[in-house]
């Protein structure tokens, strides 16, 4: 109450004035209130001390629980306790929750809500704030703030029953159009021999325990390292569909990247250009391929949070992205626009010794031009419309 302490100052000046002792034990308890009020407060608040426990990362479609832990170290109990969450209104509508609850002296409460991961990105849950005050409103209510904390939603991870990406590198299992290298110090195991076999290949023990001409198997020197050069500029997506498509080329992008690393146990890396929103600014991104659990961790953390962004045309990204790359890289070019830059960039790639494909988010009629165009050029393309697209490989 705003208008206590002037209160109490005139019930002690009435007192003085009338010398009855009443007034003076009256005008006392309302003043030894008031210092227990303001005392209680001001401790019981720094004394409550605030937890969140929920899954810091999660997929698109999952729904994560969050927890909330208020705890009361103090020896005062908090009367009343007003909780406020703030939350992102991409997870939960109202994008808000409250509790309101006493706490005793040592007493710990919980509180819980859901989250529902409907579309990729970096959110923000909080700050929480949380405000007390004595029972009898003699004094203001204090307010304190929990920090914020981040939680991540991965793009959408979908199946893919199976993948063959064309190759330069020397990797037996999967199609390639130039001689597969292998070490000859490397065997792995045994087939049996075929007309063209050269004859220093053949498992002599083998041979005589199976009683049938056997040839010895080499693993490969180098495996395949795969590029995924992702196009987030906006002019790489027609604008009636913009979102939807570039949407669904970060959904291929990640269902690639996990397919190469996770069933393949390949080396994947990332290219692209975009808006990063933790910093709102235009930022590179470029990950070297590499094959381990933590790295795919990494490529989905970036494909999380990057955006749209008017840049450059992806044939200029992969220009620049060159010199980086391993001769014999397989450079996946996700887009929905197969221009003609892009396709002359992917053409000197594929000159240069890189083996190039096309994942096209775009209508299945592609303009016969363009069909025409990439396979003059050694350039396969893989159309997809809708995210069901992606478990039919090509």
């Amino acid at each position: 109450m705003r208008r206590f302490f002037p209160f109490l100052l005139f019930l002690f000046f009435i007192a003085l004035i009338l010398r009855i002792d009443f007034f003076f034990t009256i005008a006392y308890l309302f003043f030894l209130l008031f210092v227990l009020a303001r005392l209680w407060v001001g401790r019981g608040l720094q004394q409550v001390y605030f937890e969140r426990q929920f899954t810091p990362r999660a997929f698109s479609g999952d729904t994560v629980a969050v927890e909330v832990q208020v705890r009361n170290s103090g020896r005062l109990p908090v009367p009343w306790l007003h909780v406020h969450e703030s939350l992102p209104v991409e997870m939960i509508s109202p994008p808000f929750h409250s509790e309101v609850f006493s706490l005793g002296a040592g007493e710990h409460r919980f509180f819980r809500y859901d989250l529902h991961a409907r579309e990729r990105g970096v959110y923000t849950l909080g700050p929480l704030a949380a405000e007390t005050g004595d029972v009898l409103g003699l004094e203001p209510t204090r307010s304190t703030n929990f920090g914020s904390q981040q939680i991540v939603v991965y793009p959408r991870v979908m199946h893919l029953p199976r993948l063959r990406l064309p190759t330069r590198s020397p990797l037996a299992a999967l199609p390639a159009r130039m001689p597969l290298f292998e070490d000859p110090a490397r065997v792995s195991g045994v087939r049996d021999y075929e007309r063209g076999d050269s004859p220093r290949r053949i498992h002599w023990s083998a041979t005589a325990s199976a009683g049938r001409l056997l040839v010895k198997q080499y693993q490969p020197a180098v495996a395949r390292e795969t590029l995924l050069a992702l196009d987030l500029n906006l002019d790489g997506y027609e604008g009636r569909r913009r979102r939807e498509a570039s949407e669904l080329a970060i959904v291929a992008a990640a269902s690639l990247a996990n397919h190469i690393i996770v069933r393949e146990r390949l080396a994947v890396g990332l290219a692209a250009e975009a808006l990063d929103p933790l910093t709102h600014t235009r930022e590179r991104f470029f990950l070297a391929a590499r094959s381990e659990r933590a790295h795919l961790i990494s490529v989905l953390e970036v494909l999380a949070r990057v955006r749209l962004v008017p840049g450059l045309p992806l044939g200029a990204v992969l220009r620049r992205e060159r010199p980086r790359l391993a001769w014999g890289t397989t450079i996946v070019a996700i887009t929905g626009r197969a221009d003609e830059d892009l396709l002359d960039a992917l053409a000197a790639l594929r000159q240069g010794g890189f083996a190039v494909s096309m994942l096209l988010v775009q209508a299945p009629d592609l303009p016969l031009l363009t069909r025409e165009r990439a396979a003059l050029l050694g350039i396969s393309i893989w159309p997809i419309w809708r995210e069901q697209d992606l478990e039919h490989t090509p």
